[in-house]
């Protein structure tokens, strides 16, 4: 729901939920993906252009904005006096606002367009949205704008102009419509795709899908499912996930303790045991997050830490800065780089030795011993 824009951090403009303090809003209605039209680039650029009269610092364009109002400039000159005018009438209404709700609308209204025009490296979440997938499905209804900007031009500008008449589209405009609908067909088939590989990878650990053995505890009074489940010695199927992904590994405690000894033989387990800290530091009570800090810091980061972690020199400036200001999240970017380490590099190797293979294999040989003794019978 947070990456999806119906409630947002007041502060922050990259949409997710942290349990630290931030301060959240909930999104008006009027801009829920589910009940709003797809953007134009028209309305970004009346936006944008809205921003830049404002004349606030809390509204000052960053610099991705600025780069794609240029580009908006440059790709609407002919109509950008009509889009100007849009931009000013809007501003108008605007300061005619308490000075509570505005600020409340222009932190929807950017919330908003994070969403549909994100911060570069954050991913679009909008092309998963359900009704917009259906509108795509009847392209010929009629579009509408965000704001419905049309009549306030004309009940706010004081020439009253009429809006342009409709022109037909350019070959360069056909051309980028040609290859969005594209994208938009490609992205649909890479999900249904990935949505099948997903199915087929997972079906029989779906007890509703694939009976389960030993029964299904919820439909049967046999509860030997749940016991193989907490004890140390895991069966073949859970064996076999941990090669689906590093987080099958990492969400499994046996996972993670086989994946440990490994990282001990290659003498790297630093790296998993940090990124462990740091999942339990986020779970901590706050007034022992401060100590934590310090002692994460300490033994993994610090100079001359006994268990030094190698980070890029991004992260570690970033994670100086926020161990200053010890939070729950003070570790987030060093975390994340060790976790693509481990999932680029040492997850890989230890799918591939000889202790996962043995250990894979031993499951196989246990319940095939099984079903034969089973058989016997």
């Amino acid at each position: 729901m947070a990456a999806h824009g119906y409630f947002f951090p007041i502060s922050d403009h990259v949409l997710t939920l942290k349990d630290d303090g931030t301060f959240y809003r909930f999104q008006t209605p009027y801009f829920w993906p589910s009940n709003c039209w797809e953007p134009e680039n028209t309305d970004y650029a009346v936006y944008l252009c809205k921003r830049t009269m404002q004349n606030k610092a809390r509204l000052e364009l960053a610099d991705y904005e600025a780069e794609s109002l240029a580009r908006l400039q440059r790709a609407f000159a002919r109509k950008w006096e009509f889009i100007f005018m849009q931009a000013e009438a809007q501003a108008k209404v605007d300061k005619k606002r308490d000075k509570i709700e505005r600020k409340i609308l222009d932190s929807q209204e950017r919330a908003f367009w994070d969403v549909h025009r994100p911060v570069p490296g954050c991913v679009n979440t909008t092309e998963v949205d359900i009704k917009k997938s259906s509108r795509m499905k009847n392209p010929h209804k009629t579009r509408k704008s965000v704001y419905g900007l049309q009549n306030d031009v004309r009940s706010h500008s004081p020439t009253h102009t009429p809006a342009p008449e409709a022109k037909q589209p350019t070959e360069e405009e056909l051309q980028e419509q040609t290859f969005q609908g594209m994208l938009l067909n490609m992205c649909c088939l890479c999900s249904g795709v990935s949505l099948l590989a997903y199915t087929e990878q997972y079906i029989e650990y779906d007890p509703f899908l694939t009976p389960s053995d030993p029964s299904n505890p919820w439909i049967s009074d046999d509860n030997a499912i749940w016991e193989l489940e907490a004890s140390k010695e895991p069966g073949q199927q859970r064996v076999k996930r941990w090669a689906f992904g590093i987080d099958e590994v990492l969400k499994d405690p046996i996972g993670r303790e086989q994946f440990l000894k490994f990282l001990e033989s290659e003498f790297s387990s630093e790296n998993l045991r940090f990124w462990l800290a740091v999942q339990e530091l986020k779970k901590r009570p706050i007034r022992e997050v401060p100590s934590r800090v310090q002692e994460i810091w300490q033994e993994f980061l610090a100079s001359g830490a006994p268990s030094a972690i190698n980070v890029d020199s991004k992260s570690y400036a970033k994670t100086t800065q926020n161990v200053k200001d010890p939070g729950r999240y003070a570790f987030e970017d060093a975390q994340e780089h060790i976790y693509k380490l481990m999932k680029s590099d040492s997850y890989s190797r230890f799918i591939r030795s000889s202790a996962y293979q043995e250990l894979l294999q031993a499951k196989k040989k246990v319940k095939r011993h099984s079903l034969t003794h089973h058989g016997s019978y």
